[in-house]
């Protein structure tokens, strides 16, 4: 199996990695023994750990996933040139990559939380020689998407890289209703999730506006419900979380 070497072994490393490794080697770099081996721990078999000084990666398939104000710091530490850096870093621009690592090609990727089950939601884009085989990497982790500029990455950094975070708040905040209003919280919390299960596939299939005029019957209770929504402007608060997320990505 092709191995990949991840720089870097936080939250989305893990999620990534337990993405791979069925079909991949694993190889984790870092700047701390006993974190990485927490990380082999909480990925569930043994994997080849190295600290991050003098680490060479020639020639290697690298997965950069370290904080993006790290980059510089990361770089000077390393030893030889990639053949690739598929860059999970948000924000930080091709040519900031190449300026401070020494590389063949560079594909920037935004997967998701959901890359650790296999349903990640990843975009990609950077040299066109390698758009087969990045998609073919992380379909291993989900869903991906060429997109054909930085601007639009960076965007889509907003939607799917941090739209975990948003749909999150939602659906604490409708299972936090409905136990305002009697439910048990087991229960709200078990039908908010299988709610969150249907409607994953029903949106694969059709246009939300078609879903949400498809439930809104005339004067019935998603109409009451929906009319709350926006009068409490949650449709453009969306909108300004797009913008205010693909904002800061491009302030990294």
């Amino acid at each position: 199996m092709k191995t990949i070497t991840f720089i870097g072994n936080g939250t989305m490393a893990l999620s990534i990695a337990k993405g791979l490794k069925e079909d991949y080697t694993i190889e984790v770099v870092g700047r701390d023994q006993k974190k990485l081996e927490i990380f082999e721990q909480k990925l569930g078999f043994q994997v080849k750990r190295s600290l991050l000084d003098n680490f060479n990666i020639e020639n290697k398939t690298i997965m950069l996933c370290v904080k993006p104000a790290n980059v510089e710091e990361v770089s000077v530490k390393l030893q030889g040139k990639a053949e690739i850096i598929y860059s999970v870093l948000a924000g930080t621009t091709i040519e900031k990559l190449k300026m401070n690592f020494k590389t063949s090609a560079v594909v920037r990727a935004m997967p998701n939380l959901a890359a650790s089950i296999g349903k990640s939601m990843t975009t990609l884009t950077g040299d066109a020689a390698y758009r087969d085989e990045a998609q073919q990497l992380f379909c291993a982790i989900g869903t991906t998407r060429w997109l054909s500029s930085e601007k639009e990455i960076d965007i889509a950094t907003a939607l799917a890289g941090s739209g975990p975070a948003y749909l999150a708040l939602i659906a604490e905040a409708l299972s936090d209703g409905a136990v305002k209003q009697g439910l048990k919280r087991d229960d709200a919390m078990a039908i908010m999730r299988g709610l969150f299960d249907g409607f994953g596939s029903l949106i694969q299939e059709s246009h939300p506006a078609l879903l949400k005029d498809g439930v809104m019957s005339p004067g019935g209770t998603t109409a009451a419900g929906y009319g709350a929504l926006e009068q409490g402007n949650v449709r453009n608060a969306c909108i300004e979380a797009i913008e205010k997320a693909y904002k800061r990505a491009t302030e990294l």
